[in-house]
């Protein structure tokens, strides 16, 4: 039995279990389950509204909060079915394992011709010095790669110019994923094969790639025996991200001096200072795909390709990087001095143009940037060639998840039935036409 199955069996079997033990305690204990739902919507629409205040609201508004959730926790603990919420629990947890499992990202690429003369270019201060930790350096020299370890003030973009100038043929970053975009957009400017060492703290582009981000030394074998893909660019008014642009409240708040010693504390207060009752919210006019004018103050997040979001396996990550889309997410949080209803939407887009009447702050790829408006964002379809080592994934962890329920819970009864998955179910769901 392979481990597809097996994992689509625990997963399947698993989480029965925990549905049928959940049904019995709620239908046993109706009232106490009405009680906690009760008691977790209101403290979290009383939170939500303590973080638009300041001062003493805010810290009453939380500490209520957070006695509503003890009360929660109470009601939970105080039962005579706390044995059967933890085996609920287990269950969940092995459902969720085994899911994993059978969806587990593989995709094997074919084998691409090594470059004779690749280049590595090391930031030794990403991911608190991690590069220098695990002996990179030496590692790509011993593989035949040349190295360049970033100096105080050194220009990347043009020790990157100077070395394609000079005649190299590949182009390897380890670093944080803004320079991963910048040595990638001169890597696709010059059609040069280009690797991602995931040195830095959150290596987000790594993942989505299929770059396994523990094994750092051996993402560098992408230049020695790896497999080659082309993905697509981001490009938000000339400057190239490989993940994401973020405007709205985050973007506000990241371009505040204050917020690299308290990033917490200033995104608390930006949050107030906006959205609160007495806030004053940069407004950001664009269209939708369908042409109608949209307004937003929270938030707008603009990426290179879509992120598959929710409650859901491998949420966060980008199930594919070559759908020639930009994903686009749109959220207005209920604020009480409006009328306006809350919303949350997903959209997808090639083009996208976003007006204002001041500067807009942006965190591109995590970078804060501010810039002049009109910002035109668009995708640049299969622009970059991705080499990615044999023994790595080669595909983002939610390049196989089903998106759904019905579609996820089809393709394991298929897995466990079967030993085979409907691949069309996944990449009709996945297609962004039918998003």
């Amino acid at each position: 039995m392979s481990g597809r199955r097996a994992g689509a069996i625990v997963a399947l079997l698993a989480g029965a279990l925990a549905l049928a033990i959940a049904l019995f305690l709620l239908v046993e204990n109706f009232a106490r389950g009405a009680l906690v739902f009760v008691f977790l919507a209101l403290a979290i629409a009383l939170g939500w509204e303590a973080l638009l205040r300041r001062g003493v609201q805010r810290w009453l508004g939380l500490g209520l909060a957070a006695l509503l959730l003890a009360a929660t926790v109470y009601v939970v603990v105080g039962g005579h079915h706390v044995l059967g919420w933890v085996l609920a629990g287990i269950c969940i947890a092995a459902s969720v394992a085994g899911a994993r499992i059978a969806f587990r990202a593989e995709n094997s690429l074919p084998r691409a011709e090594p470059p004779r003369h690749p280049v590595l270019f090391i930031n030794p201060h990403s991911g608190e010095g991690r590069a220098e930790r695990v002996g990179l350096a030496p590692a790509a020299a011993e593989r035949g790669i040349e190295v360049v370890v970033l100096k105080p003030g050194e220009d990347l973009a043009a020790l990157v110019r100077e070395a394609v100038g000079r005649g190299v043929d590949a182009l390897a970053m380890a670093g944080g994923d803004g320079s991963q975009a910048l040595v990638a957009a001169i890597a696709a400017e010059h059609d040069l094969p280009y690797a991602c060492i995931p040195a830095g703290t959150r290596n987000h582009f790594a993942l989505d790639l299929g770059v396994d981000r523990e094994d750092v030394v051996g993402a560098l074998d992408a230049f020695v025996d790896g497999g080659e893909r082309r993905v697509d660019l981001g490009e938000v008014n000339g400057r190239v991200f490989v993940n994401n642009v973020s405007l709205g409240v985050y973007a506000e708040a990241v371009s505040q001096d204050a917020y690299r010693q308290a990033k917490l504390r200033t995104l608390l207060e930006t949050l107030s200072g906006t959205l609160g009752p007495e806030g004053d919210a940069r407004e950001l006019r664009w269209r939708d795909p369908d042409g109608a004018e949209q307004r937003s103050t929270a938030l707008i997040l603009v990426s290179n390709n879509p992120y598959l979001l929710g409650p859901t396996l491998g949420s966060g990550t980008r199930p594919r990087l070559d759908t020639g889309t930009l994903g686009v997410v749109d959220f207005h949080p209920p604020i009480a001095t409006e009328r306006s209803a809350a919303r949350w939407r997903e959209l997808t887009a090639t083009e996208l143009e976003v007006e204002s009447d001041d500067p807009i702050p942006l965190g591109i790829d995590g970078e804060a940037v501010t810039l002049q408006p009109p910002l035109r964002f668009r995708v640049r379809p299969k622009a970059l060639r991705v080499r990615i080592a044999r023994d790595h994934p080669g595909a983002s962890p939610s390049a196989t998840v089903p998106k759904g329920f019905s579609s996820a819970l089809r393709n394991l009864a298929l897995l466990a039935l079967a030993g085979s998955v409907d691949h069309q179910g996944p990449e009709r769901d996945r297609n962004p036409e039918h998003a």
